[in-house]
């Protein structure tokens, strides 16, 4: 027979494994989309102030992790049914997340790209202050995100107004 302690162990660990999985997820299939990216990113007019496009990867990996824990954090402290707006508002800005690469390195649709990252910044926001609301530690680890959403929707815009033949 098992043990209920150590059920709950294993549900606690799985389910800090299934929110991290998730985050990661949306920056693989936003990856795939930026496979190639560091030539196109490379043909660009870019602003003074963006980060070279090695930078990018560890930040984004580093992002993926916080908010999954994050993610984690709400969901063991009121269950999915209990956080369910909050988790959900989660999801749907991952989705906003990973659409964004493919609006700008596939497509180079980029005033489309820059009302989608305005989009995910108030996602982002509202899932932030959901979270301070459960957990303050999970809306602490969603604020570098929000920050890096800033600066890329700064970036975003500059780019595209510096690339109007490149991004539509």
């Amino acid at each position: 027979m098992n043990n209920p302690q150590s059920q709950s162990r294993q549900r606690l660990i799985l389910g800090l494994v299934g929110w991290i999985a998730s985050a990661l997820a949306a920056g693989a299939i936003g990856g795939l989309a930026s496979a190639n990216a560091g030539t196109f990113y490379g043909e660009l007019i870019r602003p003074d102030w963006a980060p070279p496009a090695w930078l990018f990867g560890p930040v984004w990996t580093g992002l993926y992790v916080m908010m999954g824990v994050a993610a984690w954090l709400v969901w063991r402290a009121r269950g999915f049914a209990g956080a369910k707006t909050a988790l959900m508002l989660f999801v749907a800005q991952l989705v906003a997340n990973a659409l964004w690469t493919w609006l700008f390195f596939v497509w180079r649709l980029g005033s489309v790209a820059f009302a989608e990252i305005l989009v995910l910044w108030v996602l982002v926001a509202t899932t932030t202050v959901l979270f301070v609301r459960i957990n303050k530690t999970a809306g602490v680890l969603l604020g570098p995100y929000l920050l890096w959403v800033s600066f890329a929707a700064a970036l975003t815009y500059a780019t595209w107004q510096l690339n109007p033949d490149l991004l539509g």
